[in-house]
């Protein structure tokens, strides 16, 4: 009886905890309450939280229950992160709720989401330099694009053992827009600049919007045809949203498809963050070269947009630069609530959604270009 109760306990979570597990069981329970407490991205941050709990909870090699046995489902839904399956699902829900009204209303804003994206290649020199592999200082880069889908997808291509660090990392700094965006902003721009408001945006026809994403697939794909997956995808989905005789789809892409995908992604990438697979030196360097990256990015939008204003006549708020990093919308709802503290009646949203929107087309450029020179 006794030798059984031995065999029993060698067998249960308590005697093969690591304190790895413990460490990242925490900081999955921080994830939960984050996005249920705080609102910091909860359809993200809670399906990676509790993934966090799922993937931590130590078994037995063998029985087909962790997520890196081959046999175990969990394998098995990881699957479609490791091969890049998920991203392109959900880019086509993006595109399926995404007006580009804005962009089409006021293009010369475009360029504020392309000048978002230097942090982007800036901190991949930064992780050359620190000894990274070239492949793995391009995963890590992609972070400053603040665009999740698309680091998980180039990272799968690139260096699939560094998805869980950079996931988590990308996931995480996009659901702190709104405490890491606003000190950069306030210190890059005078509050005479944050007062400006802009000119009301002209009126876009139904025939633009659905010629948009044609022409915008064709032109960037032939320039970075790396990008194929990822804006292919977008452009189909906003294309569904626009004919308007393919509403159903649309209806089906912005719902059932992007939330089950979400899902799905969520709790595997959570559930690849294993204590002894996860904590590592390399983790620690990918989250503080990741945190680099992201305010690299704000900075070089709102940097940029106040260099457009020696030019333009019509001068923009330079606080739209920020929207530049392609967390959709966050970061265009923090460019409202920053305006906005300094004048309540200055509404900058529907402004901001042009940057922000040209800056997930960035980053998929961004990542098609990094994955054609380093494949």
């Amino acid at each position: 009886m006794e030798t059984l109760f031995i065999d029993f306990f060698q067998n249960t979570g308590i005697f093969l905890c690591d304190y790895r597990n413990i460490i990242m069981i925490i900081v999955g329970s921080i994830f939960i309450y984050l996005g249920i407490a705080k609102h910091y991205e909860p359809l993200l941050l809670v399906p990676i939280g509790f993934g966090m709990l799922v993937g931590n909870i130590p078994v037995f090699e063998g029985l087909g229950l962790g997520i890196y046995e081959n046999n175990s489902v969990l394998h098995y839904l990881y699957y479609g992160v490791t091969q890049g399956i998920y991203p392109p699902l959900i880019f086509l829900g993006i595109g399926a709720m995404t007006d580009f009204s804005t962009l089409l209303a006021r293009p010369v804003l475009m360029l504020l989401g392309a000048a978002a994206q230097a942090g982007i290649f800036i901190t991949f020199l930064g992780a050359l330099a620190l000894g990274f592999a070239p492949n793995e200082a391009a995963s890590i880069g992609i972070i400053g694009g603040a665009d999740g889908p698309t680091a998980i997808f180039l990272t799968a291509k690139l260096a699939p053992t560094l998805i869980g660090p950079i996931a988590v990392a990308a996931y995480s700094y996009m659901a702190l827009v709104p405490v890491i965006q606003p000190p950069i902003m306030r210190l890059l721009t005078t509050r005479k600049e944050r007062l400006i408001r802009m000119e009301e945006p002209r009126e876009v026809s139904k025939r633009e919007k659905m010629l948009f994403p044609i022409i915008a697939f064709l032109l960037c794909c032939f320039l970075a045809p790396a990008a194929l997956p990822l804006l292919g995808f977008l452009c189909f989905g906003n294309l569904l949203k626009e004919a308007v005789v393919t509403e159903r789809l649309a209806v089906a892409a912005r719902n059932a498809i992007i939330d089950t995908v979400t899902i799905l992604l969520g709790l595997t990438v959570g559930a690849s963050t294993q204590g002894n697979v996860f904590l590592t030196s390399s983790s620690v360097g990918i989250f503080f070269l990741g945190a680099i990256s992201f305010c690299i990015a704000t900075a070089a939008g709102l940097i940029f947009a106040k260099i457009m204003n020696l030019f333009l006549k019509t001068k923009i708020n330079p606080l739209l630069g920020a929207a530049g990093v392609s967390a959709v919308p966050d970061s265009a709802r923090v460019v409202q609530m920053v305006g906005q503290r300094e004048d309540p009646t200055n509404f900058l949203l529907m402004h901001a959604m042009a940057p922000n929107i040209s800056g997930v087309i960035g980053s998929a450029l961004g990542a098609g270009v990094l994955w054609s020179f380093i494949r």
